[in-house]
């Protein structure tokens, strides 16, 4: 495998523009982009510091790494990074919010001759009793360095926890709207960032939809008031990559969905809503397996357990904006451009660096470029997918 990959290199260089989460829609049928991928952690790492810089939130780094402790994983500890994607079913344009999946999806305008394009994030949405409203509607207002000025609900929420709020909130670090936030047209609700990152990928909001500070501030600069926007709640979703069936189910709300047991039903829909008909006889326990899990790790039939490919090693520096730009300079600096290897299904940007023999090459090049751009970057290994 090593000898194939090194031969299709030959060639390929550093050149590609920094746009983390994007990723391109290069045919009009195929509704999964990316690709799953394992890295090991370093001895100070924590899952949600891996998880940012990949761009996921709390729930799907820590339900894809459920034997893994969230706060110590330990050095050289496999994490899995559920990267791959299905886009829900809805239409591509504007503003996606699955809040099965808590996450959202940006399909840019494009011009004739463009790829078209959907960019990704993670999100928290509402808790139980203050749910995110499901339906559609648009941003009504931008707006930097926003006060927030809390209903009187939420402040006597906060009173009677004897945590009393000012009537108004001042722009600031102590302002849970973050540095940026757009309105919707449903009254009451927000496009925002925060004060607590940890949030992101958690139900802990009053209803309104929290990014992280980067993602919020790359949606803003982005998004023009009048953008639609539609939130649905698809926790079961099928989609089709050069002919191959993948799935994926997240758990349900409980104060949404009744569902009780292996309840078949919504996947069954879902893959024939992707394809007419249903998978194989011998998929069929695999498919059963992956709603009873309902792990929210993207799978292609089949694949048991994630057609990680083992015998090729890579350095990985995530998807976030910051650490790609870092991760060049420092490949630059160093005259490493020849080791890029652009993966296949990848993210626009994704920096890939190798492959490499052995784990402790991969380890050793890891640590000089860690060193070279200043952020944590990791051994990887991809899924076949990418390769």
């Amino acid at each position: 495998m090593l000898k194939r990959l090194l031969a299709l290199a030959v060639g390929l260089a550093v050149s590609a523009p920094s746009m983390a989460t994007t990723f391109a829609l290069n045919s009009a049928d195929s509704t999964v982009v990316g690709h799953n991928m394992v890295v090991y952690s370093r001895a100070k790492d924590t899952l949600l510091d891996i998880g940012r810089q990949f761009d996921l939130g709390y729930n799907d780094i820590v339900e894809a790494n459920p034997n893994v402790d969230p706060w110590l994983p330990g050095e050289n500890t496999r994490v899995i990074i559920p990267s791959r994607f299905i886009l829900p079913k809805a239409g591509q344009k504007g503003i996606v919010i699955n809040i099965a999946e808590l996450r959202l999806y940006y399909y840019p305008e494009t011009k004739a001759g463009q790829t078209k394009t959907v960019i990704t994030h993670p999100i928290g949405i509402g808790r139980e009793g203050w749910g995110t409203p499901l339906g559609k509607a648009k941003i009504t207002q931008k707006r930097k360095d926003p006060t927030w000025t809390p209903p009187e609900s939420i402040r006597k929420e906060h009173l009677e926890k004897g945590d009393p709020l000012p009537k108004v909130v001042a722009a600031g670090p102590n302002n849970p709207l973050g540095a940026y936030a757009m309105r919707l047209s449903m009254p009451g609700y927000l496009l925002h960032g925060t004060n607590k990152p940890y949030g992101v990928g958690m139900r802990v909001s009053h209803g309104c939809i929290r990014l992280f500070p980067e993602d919020i501030q790359h949606l803003f600069n982005i998004a023009a008031v009048n953008t639609p926007v539609e939130i649905i709640y698809q926790p079961d979703k099928a989609g089709v990559r050069d002919g191959k069936l993948y799935l994926e189910v997240n758990k349900p709300h409980s104060d949404i969905d009744k569902r009780q047991g292996l309840n078949m039903t919504p996947m069954v829909a879902a893959i024939l809503d992707a394809q007419d008909k249903l998978p194989a006889d011998n998929d069929w326990a695999f498919t059963e397996k992956l709603v009873e899990a309902q792990d929210s790790i993207v799978k292609r039939v089949g694949e048991e357990p994630l057609d990680i490919v083992d015998d090729v090693w890579f350095v990985h520096a995530g998807l976030s904006q910051k650490a790609i730009q870092k991760t060049r300079q420092a490949i630059n600096s160093l005259q490493l451009n020849a080791l890029f290897w652009p993966a296949k299904s990848g993210a626009v940007g994704e920096m890939m660096i190798g492959p490499f023999n052995s784990q402790q090459e991969a380890a050793d090049m890891a640590n000089k470029i860690s060193e070279a751009a200043g952020i944590s970057v990791w051994v990887a290994q991809v899924s076949s997918d990418a390769l």
